[in-house]
């Protein structure tokens, strides 16, 4: 098991600040500064490899001395607070006055102040992902709606019973007809609606969120007497537009 090498930072005056994580990229060219006072053997040459700037505003400069063995001289302002020394694919870790720096083996330097989470980075694949959630419904004409909400907004994709696909549609195509059927999207406040309306049967509708839920049902008189009227399960007038119809009795189904 691999050991951790740990040292710790000479007193400094390191101001507090956000962390910072830093990768460092270690090129295979480098501009070589005269051999220093190094832990690693007299004859080694540090390779400076790049300064990087650490949470609080001090900074590391970062050296490779040879394979698996990289060194960190570590400032705040003029003034050095120590060496970090990483050999042997063991990482090196420091701190000083709630400011925290590691440098891994591969030459990379992290560093994090107290009282701020010591940072982990995600795999690629995590970051910002936003899957697709869907819910697959029977229509009262047969047909089969799936209702999908995904990061591109909502949609629902209707097909036939055997699954043979007829339209899609969503925010920016909001309406289709099908054999004197309507199929729309509406928008009520911060919510969208699924709306059926069957053209056939004279304007009765229903009207479905994204789980798949039936939540408003509309069903025309058919003597068609009487001023149109609708009523639906919020009490508003946001699923009479759309329906799109207009309604002469009703008796609705919450």
């Amino acid at each position: 098991m691999r050991t951790t090498r740990r040292t710790t930072l000479r007193s400094a005056a390191v101001v507090v600040g956000a962390a910072t994580v830093l990768a460092v990229p270690v090129g295979s060219a480098f501009a070589y500064s005269p051999a220093g006072s190094s832990t690693g053997p007299a004859a080694s040459v540090r390779a400076y490899v790049t300064t990087v700037k650490l949470a609080g505003g001090s900074v590391a400069k970062v050296y490779k001395i040879g394979d698996s063995h990289f060194e960190a001289d570590l400032f705040a302002g003029s003034t050095k607070l120590d060496r970090l020394v990483s050999k042997g694919g063991a990482a090196s870790y420091g701190q000083n006055d709630g400011l925290h720096v590691v440098l891994q083996p591969n030459g990379t330097v992290t560093s994090w102040t107290d009282g701020v989470s010591k940072p982990q980075p995600r795999p690629a694949s995590e970051k910002e992902i936003r899957k697709e959630s869907s819910v697959r419904i029977t229509l009262t004409d047969g047909r089969i709606a799936e209702l999908v909400d995904g990061p591109n907004g909502k949609r629902v994709e209707l097909s036939t019973p055997k699954g043979h696909a007829l339209a899609t549609i969503d925010l920016r195509r909001p309406s289709v007809q099908h054999d004197g059927w309507t199929y729309k999207l509406v928008r009520d406040g911060k919510h969208v609606k699924f709306v059926v309306i069957d053209g056939k049967g004279g304007g009765n509708s229903w009207v479905y969120d994204f789980d798949g839920k039936l939540i408003e049902k509309y069903t025309v008189d058919p003597t068609g007497v009487g001023r149109p009227v609708l009523v639906s399960s919020g009490g508003g007038t946001a699923a009479a537009g759309a329906a799109g119809l207009g309604f002469t009795a009703l008796s609705h189904q919450g």
